[in-house]
C-alpha cells in the first residue's frame, strides 16, 4: 500500500482512533463522541540507551534523521549474533542465549528504516578489519523457505558425489529490509519458514521437513533486524502468525524520524572506529570467537536484579489488559527481557546481570508494549481496555476488603451503580481467565424449597500472584 493511501486505511483508524477527513479531501468531519481517542506515538524512555548501546545510538542519529532507538536494536541485533551462542542463562530447563529478532515499524518515508541500519553496517566493516573472524556471516534479505534458510549454515551435505563440507560459524545475522517478504512467503501453501524462524529463535537443531531433502542445521544462533511499514504488517500479518508464537519472538518498535534534516552528516570514521574497538572487546570478553562450542560461559542474575525480575514477572510482564490479541503478541517478554539484559551485561563485561541491566532491558519491553498496542488496537479500543484496567484494580480491591461479593454487590457497592454491565463483565472476565485466575466464582447453596436462580460468590484467588491491576 503506497504510503498515501494508509490514512484512508483501517490501520490509520486503528493509529489515530475515529475516522477523520484527509486534509485534502476538502470535508470537515465533526466528532460529537465524548471521549477524546487520539493517541501520540509511543516514545520509548531514554534508560534504553544504555551504555555501549545508547553511545552506538547517540553516534547514529547525531546529525542525521535516524531515530536512535532503531539504531539501538539494529545494533542490540548485530551484536546478539557476534555475540554467538558461547554465554548462555539457564532458566529452568531452557538455556537462554543472547538472541534477538527486532521489527522496526514505520511508515515509508519517515521511518527511516535504512538509516536505522547503515551506521550498524559501517561498524561491520570496521570490526573486519580489526578482526574478519570476530564478524558473523551476514544474509541481507530475500528468505524464502526453510530449505533455503538451512543452506545458510548448514552441517554439510552430499550433491551428487561431491562432498559440500559444513558451514561451522552458525551465526548469522539476518537483516530483512521488506520484511513483508517473509510474511508474503508464510501466505504460500506448503511453505514452513516462520515456523523455521521460530526455531531459530528457540535455538534447535533445524532437520529436513521432508525425506527428499536432507539438508540440516544445528545449533543455529540467527539473529533478525526486520523493517515494515505499519499497513504492510495490519495487512499481512494473519490471525494464524499472531496466535502461534510468530509475530511474539520479535521486538517490535515504533521508530520514525524525531527530525529533519535536509543534509545529514556522516558519523566521522574516528567515532565508527573507536565504537568497533569496544565491540571487539566484548566479543574477547566472551570467546565470540569459539564458533564450534557452546555454552562455554553462564550468566546469573544478581540478588537485587533477581528481586527486581521477580516483581516484574509477577506484575507487568504477565499484565494482559490489552485484550487476548495483544496479549498473544507480548507473551514471550519475560525471555526477551531476559536476552536484552544480557546484552548489557556483556557490553559491561560482567557476566552478572544488574539492577541497571534490568532496568535498561524494561525500557525496550515496555516500548514494544507500547507499539504493539499502537499499531494493534485502535484507540477506541484502548479506551475501553483502560476502562476495564480501572474496574479490574477496583474489584480487587473491594474483595480484599469484603473478602467475598455477589455480583449485586460489586455493582451497587463497589461501584456504586456507575459503571455499565459491559464494563464490569470484562474486568469479571479478565479477572477469571488471567493466568493464574486472579478471582474464583463459586454457586452459593440454595435453601431447600426456594426457587430462583443460584447467586454467584466471588472471591480473591487464595494464594494469588501480585498483579498488575495491584499496582
Amino acid at each position: 500500500m503506497p504510503s498515501s493511501d494508509f490514512f484512508h486505511s483501517p490501520a490509520a483508524r486503528g493509529l489515530h482512533g475515529a475516522a477523520f477527513a484527509h486534509p485534502s479531501s476538502g470535508e470537515h468531519h465533526v466528532d460529537d463522541d465524548s471521549s477524546d481517542t487520539h493517541r501520540n506515538a509511543p516514545q520509548p524512555d531514554p534508560v534504553c540507551l544504555y551504555g555501549l548501546v545508547g553511545d552506538v545510538a547517540g553516534a547514529g542519529s547525531e546529525g542525521t534523521e535516524a531515530n536512535p532507538y532503531a539504531i539501538a536494536a539494529n545494533f542490540m541485533a548485530y551484536l546478539s549474533c557476534a555475540i554467538g551462542r558461547g554465554p548462555y542463562l539457564p532458566v529452568g530447563n531452557t538455556w537462554h542465549h543472547a538472541r534477538l529478532f527486532i521489527l522496526h515499524i514505520g511508515r515509508s518515508g519517515r521511518g527511516r528504516k535504512g538509516d536505522a541500519v547503515s551506521l550498524v553496517n559501517r561498524l561491520d566493516t570496521a570490526l573486519r578489519q580489526l578482526r574478519e573472524t570476530a564478524a558473523p556471516p551476514i544474509h541481507r534479505g530475500g528468505l524464502s523457505s526453510r530449505e533455503g534458510l538451512v543452506c545458510l549454515f548448514h552441517d554439510g551435505y552430499k550433491q551428487g558425489k561431491l562432498e559440500v563440507p559444513a558451514i561451522l560459524d552458525k551465526r548469522l545475522w539476518v537483516v530483512e529490509s521488506e520484511f513483508a517478504n517473509v510474511l508474503h512467503q508464510g501466505r504460500r501453501e506448503g511453505n514452513t519458514l516462520s515456523a523455521a524462524l521460530r526455531d531459530c529463535w528457540d535455538g534447535v537443531c533445524l532437520k529436513p521437513a521432508t525425506k527428499s531433502n536432507r539438508l540440516y542445521a544445528s545449533h543455529p544462533h540467527l539473529c533478525l533486524s526486520g523493517a515494515i511499514s505499519p499497513s504492510e504488517l495490519l495487512g499481512l500479518m494473519r490471525a494464524r502468525e499472531l496466535t502461534n508464537g510468530f509475530a511474539n519472538r520479535f521486538l517490535m518498535l515504533w521508530a520514525e524520524r524525531e527530525k529533519v534534516v535536509p543534509f545529514p552528516k556522516a558519523t566521522p570514521q574516528e567515532t565508527v572506529d573507536t565504537l568497533a574497538a569496544r565491540m571487539l572487546g566484548v566479543l574477547d570478553f566472551v570467546q565470540a570467537e569459539r564458533v564450534t562450542e557452546r555454552d562455554h560461559m553462564r550468566i546469573e542474575l544478581t540478588a537485587q536484579a533477581q528481586g527486581l525480575y521477580s516483581q516484574l514477572y509477577r506484575g507487568e510482564l504477565i499484565d494482559d489488559s490489552a485484550g487476548e490479541r495483544v496479549t498473544a503478541l507480548l507473551e514471550r517478554r519475560a525471555p526477551m527481557l531476559l536476552r536484552l539484559a544480557m546484552i548489557f551485561a556483556l557490553c559491561d563485561l560482567q557476566t552478572q546481570i544488574d539492577v541497571q541491566h534490568i532496568q535498561a532491558a524494561m525500557g525496550w519491553i515496555r516500548h514494544g508494549v507500547e507499539s504493539a498496542k499502537f499499531v494493534f488496537v485502535k484507540a477506541t479500543d484502548a479506551a475501553d481496555s483502560d476502562r476495564t484496567t480501572a474496574a479490574v484494580k477496583k474489584i480487587v480491591d473491594f474483595l480484599r476488603d469484603k473478602g467475598t461479593a455477589t455480583r449485586w454487590q460489586i455493582t451497587s457497592e463497589c461501584f456504586q451503580g456507575h459503571a455499565s454491565k459491559s464494563t464490569i463483565d470484562a474486568a469479571i472476565e479478565r479477572l477469571l481467565l488471567a493466568s493464574p485466575p486472579q478471582i474464583t466464582v463459586q454457586l452459593e447453596p440454595r435453601m431447600r424449597g426456594t426457587r430462583g436462580r443460584q447467586t454467584n460468590i466471588y472471591a480473591l484467588t487464595v494464594g494469588r500472584p501480585v498483579s498488575v491491576s495491584d499496582r
